[in-house]
């Protein structure tokens, strides 16, 4: 899947400078082809052990009214995510990619519009004014940022999604996005439904 000639770049260079500089669920070259996929996978566990201590079950009731429609609670500090059923019979607790700086992170409080199987992504326009050789559209598969699912909030271009690169979970890795490992979005997938309450904090 070349477009270099044609499209002014590849996706060795896409993806090269996409982990690079961070960007929130760009694509990543696999381990095998990272010189240093080992320390990358070191700062990684570390980053997880420091967020242990916050990373631990939580009662809904300090963040919501009701759980009218589910709810969905994305702690920053803890890079944690946590669901709620209508009912109260189920409770998950997920380790999450946030974003990688304050200037690109949201918080407060969406719900879902939209829940895709197999997303395409694009660029925001500020992300290709940065970043013009990056290509405009990536189609559903494996090099596709968003991961196999996807969950739309009612922020503009912020989604609850997941990653073929699964270095970027517990870390400071995306562009404002929240991001899971993709077993973990699909359940998220399948126990979410449109009007689920959000609450970023």
């Amino acid at each position: 899947m070349t477009r270099s000639r044609q499209g002014g770049f590849s996706r060795r260079s896409f993806v090269t400078s996409a982990m690079a500089l961070g960007m929130g669920g760009l694509a990543a070259p696999a381990l095998a082809q990272t010189p240093d996929a080992g320390r990358v996978q070191y700062e990684a566990a570390a980053d997880q052990r420091r967020n242990i201590s916050s990373f631990r079950a939580q009662d809904w009731r300090p963040y919501f009214q009701t759980l009218t429609n589910g709810a969905i609670l994305c702690d920053l500090t803890s890079r944690a995510v946590h669901f709620w059923s209508e009912d109260e019979s189920i409770y998950r607790l997920y380790p999450s990619s946030i974003p990688v700086s304050e200037d690109l992170t949201r918080k407060g409080r969406t719900e879902i519009i939209k829940k895709v199987v197999g997303p395409s992504w694009a660029p925001t326009p500020e992300m290709k004014k940065r970043n013009p050789e990056w290509p405009d559209f990536v189609p559903p598969g494996p090099d596709n940022p968003l991961g196999t699912h996807a969950l739309w909030f009612s922020w503009q271009y912020y989604r609850l999604h997941g990653t073929h690169d699964t270095r970027k979970i517990g870390r400071k890795s995306s562009n404002g996005c929240i991001g899971l490992y993709n077993e973990h979005i699909k359940e998220m997938y399948d126990l979410t439904k449109i009007g689920t309450q959000v609450l970023l904090i």
